[in-house]
């Protein structure tokens, strides 16, 4: 096909006005931005619906602190957010959708270790930082070996609160002996009995007897007498609520009066319906945070000041993932998906919701576990353990 010269100057002087005007366009919509996009992928219906949606208000706390304050890099944050419907296929749509279709720097969430690590390949896929603020299995951030680079998490990991329970079994109770009681049925339980078991005999202490039970067992005497028979000097019982309730009670009624131990599955007002008050004295147990430790009464009155009621601890962690994104996209002085991945890997002494928190080379905070103990139907804070760094 032939061209005149005349007819190629007029197509060349289009093709250049077109062209400046997608780079015009293209740098027109970055100077214009004043917005910050994060997604929120999180279970807002479905069966972990009250994990989610209280997660999300502790996130929405912590950018609208930052947003009153004028923002962050001279731009307001704006949260888009997701229901995952509490599935992981959801789970995996709902970052499509904020990645695809609403164009976020970063995502928050979802809460539970599932639909994390279902949504993790998406995000690395897209290069889209995930900061998960309640998802506690090592699983969530290092597959294989390897470190997933894009995926880091605002809450500590399992493990630690084996290493946490083992070191004040040890150092603040003085105790030389221990039985271990888990759940047979959830990772959880088993990978935390694991863990305290080396870290108590490495401390010195000896593990004199392991049981276990199964989710939605409702009698556990007869193994609580076999136990009981070991006449260690601690329990320890990493579990959930429903069952530790059940455990504690009839642990007590069996004349039991050792301390009994456990970990975040215990962090629920329904242990002492169910346990009763005085079953539950001289029990501990560790979780993220005191809503009576004055480093996070600021969290906490500006939470019930916000909502109206008491934050529970999936909300302090939502908080805190808020303040982790904030804080990296300050540093990075961008909201390049790229460079806040690099800046949310160097956190480092960052105050948030629940205390200080400095990242690992796992993409797992290092931060502080609070020890509670149940005393005449309140919840006493009485140690904060921070654990040894690899």
């Amino acid at each position: 096909m032939h061209f005149s010269k005349k007819s190629l100057k007029i197509m060349s002087v289009l093709a250049g006005t077109m062209l400046m005007g997608s780079i015009f366009a293209g740098c027109g919509d970055d100077a214009k931005s004043d917005e910050i996009k994060i997604g929120a992928n999180f279970e807002l219906t479905g069966n972990v619906a009250n994990y989610g949606s209280a997660t999300l208000d502790g996130l929405k706390l912590a950018i609208k602190e930052v947003n009153d304050a004028g923002g962050v890099n001279g731009k307001k944050i704006t949260i888009v957010d997701a229901d995952n419907k509490s599935e992981a296929s959801e789970a995996v749509n709902a970052a499509t959708k904020l990645i695809s279709d609403d164009k976020v720097k970063v995502i928050v969430g979802p809460a539970v270790t599932a639909n994390v690590i279902a949504e993790s390949q998406v995000a690395t896929d897209d290069k889209i930082p995930v900061v998960a603020p309640d998802a506690t299995s090592p699983e969530v951030t290092v597959e294989n070996g390897q470190v997933k680079p894009y995926i880091f998490r605002s809450c500590f990991i399992d493990p630690q609160q084996g290493t946490v329970m083992a070191k004040f079994a040890t150092e603040n109770l003085k105790a030389k002996t221990a039985v271990i009681y888990v759940d047979n049925s959830t990772d959880y339980s088993k990978s935390l009995g694991k863990v305290f078991k080396e870290k108590f005999e490495a401390a010195g202490g000896k593990v004199l007897d392991q049981q276990a039970f199964v989710a939605k067992d409702q009698d556990f005497k007869a193994t609580l007498t076999t136990l009981k028979a070991a006449n260690a000097d601690v329990i320890f019982v990493p579990a959930y609520y429903e069952e530790v309730g059940k455990i504690v009670k009839q642990a007590r009624e069996l004349g039991i009066t050792c301390p009994i131990l456990g970990t975040d599955g215990w962090d629920d007002s329904k242990v002492a319906d169910i346990a009763g008050a005085d079953a539950l004295n001289n029990t501990f147990f560790s979780t993220h945070y005191s809503d009576k430790d004055d480093s996070v009464k600021g969290f906490v009155e500006a939470f019930k000041q916000e909502y109206g009621h008491m934050p529970n601890v999936f909300a302090a962690l939502g908080y805190d993932a808020g303040k982790m994104i904030v804080d990296a996209i300050k540093r990075a002085g961008s909201d390049d998906p790229e460079k806040i991945r690099q800046a949310l890997e160097e956190t480092k002494d960052l105050q948030v919701g629940t205390g200080t928190i400095t990242m690992d080379k796992n993409h797992n905070p290092i931060k502080q576990a609070v020890i509670l103990e149940n005393k005449n139907g309140d919840r006493v804070m009485v140690a904060k353990i921070m654990p040894d760094a690899e």
